[in-house]
């Protein structure tokens, strides 16, 4: 039986998060060191900018170790001195990650040998024959051992991104730049985002409704040259079909353009209805208590709509869930759909989809893998 993706993904994150704290554990006793020597140094005048210089290269390690291996991003505008202070409980940290690690080992090695003895039909310690008890009593405490460590290792990991979020953290100066970076990228993407939407009705208006008017207009002037009458009526026929039809693609635009149920209804409606217009069959879960501003529903709605869009024309799938519901101050919608996979964020209206999130300061994921599922998710501020 396959391994979920999401299981795939949760394990490898986790192992490279216990491969982080192992590394912080060996970089903890050369910080021990060197925050007692360099704090002996500080008293010397002509070492102190040494010190700090090497307090910093030690922070370096730290920072880029915790990104790499925890996903805590941190600042690099740091001085050498707050790297120091920051040596000082980060030491203390590691060698208490060091020491849960050793505890792990002795308690790997020591249930070796206890199982070897348990099957050998001696009891733990091996100095008498096994009771039926003990095998349980050593299982139970074997899980409880895990257990502890595990929460051990976590605590840790917490400890270890708050105390560099607290020392490294950027500065209001490298706030300040971030911010500015994101709102110059969400006002390009704004623009790349409305671009998209120009050309993609100019599309819908072109090959869908301008289509049916031309053809519209054919039927009807070869109605009016010709003298059969009966071939006048079924052309006539054909002329009033093809009017219908222009409607309903003309019908099908304004509502891709913008869906009135939004203002009139709110999401779930509009949702409602996207899910009856699907050629494949849509299972909806809305679960928002409240209702977010226009500016969200709008954006969850074209998400929605854009992915079961490609899912129909793409993925060969026989089902789609819709999920939108409330997180915190978020909104999050996510559509998941049986087919065949491989889509990529960078690809076709998703690429458009990621540009219109970011716009609006939220979160757009893609997991897309061969064979599938394809899972696409967005996380919305409310605020």
């Amino acid at each position: 039986m396959p391994v979920p993706a999401a299981t795939r993904r949760y394990l490898r994150k986790m192992l490279r998060g216990t491969l982080g704290l192992a590394i912080g554990a060996a970089t903890a006793f050369a910080e021990f060191f060197y925050v007692l020597f360099g704090g002996i140094a500080l008293a010397i005048p002509a070492l102190r900018q040494a010190v700090f210089d090497g307090a910093r290269a030690l922070s370096e390690v730290e920072r880029r170790r915790l990104e790499k291996y925890l996903g805590a991003e941190n600042a690099t505008d740091y001085t050498g001195r707050r790297a120091l202070t920051y040596l000082v409980p980060r030491c203390v940290v590691g060698l208490l990650s060091a020491g849960i690690f050793v505890l792990i080992l002795l308690g790997a090695g020591s249930g070796v040998i206890i199982g070897y003895q348990l099957l050998d039909g001696r009891s733990p310690g091996g100095g008498a024959p096994a009771d039926w008890y003990d095998p349980v009593t050593t299982a139970l405490f074997g899980a409880l051992l895990i257990f502890l460590s595990v929460q051990g290792l976590i605590g840790i990991a917490t400890l270890d991104r708050k105390l560099a979020r607290h020392f490294l953290g950027p500065s209001k100066q490298e706030q300040l730049r971030r911010r500015v970076s994101e709102l110059a990228t969400s006002r390009a993407e704004v623009v790349e985002a409305v671009n998209d939407e120009r050309r993609r009705i100019e599309r819908d208006l072109h090959d869908g409704v301008q289509q049916r008017l031309v053809a519209l207009g054919m039927l009807l002037g070869r109605a009016r040259r010709t003298g059969d009458p009966d071939h006048a009526s079924d052309l006539l026929r054909q002329a009033h079909e093809e009017s219908q039809r222009a409607l309903n693609d003309l019908r099908e635009v304004s509502w891709r353009v913008y869906p009135i149920a939004l203002d009139t209804d709110g999401l779930h409606p509009a949702l409602e209805a996207l899910a009856e217009r699907s050629g494949i069959p849509v299972h909806l879960r809305v679960d928002l208590p409240e209702r977010p501003s226009a500016a969200i529903e709008t954006v969850v709605y074209f998400v929605a709509s854009e992915a079961v869009t490609n899912t129909i024309k793409h993925a060969a799938a026989t089902r789609i869930d819709i999920e939108a519901e409330r997180d915190g101050d978020s909104v999050r919608v996510r559509i998941t759909d049986d087919g065949t996979g491989g889509a990529r964020e960078s690809g076709g209206g998703l690429s458009g989809l990621a540009r219109r999130v970011a716009a609006a300061d939220g979160e757009f994921t893609v997991d897309s893998p061969l064979g599938g599922p394809t899972v696409v998710t967005a996380v919305l501020p409310c605020g």
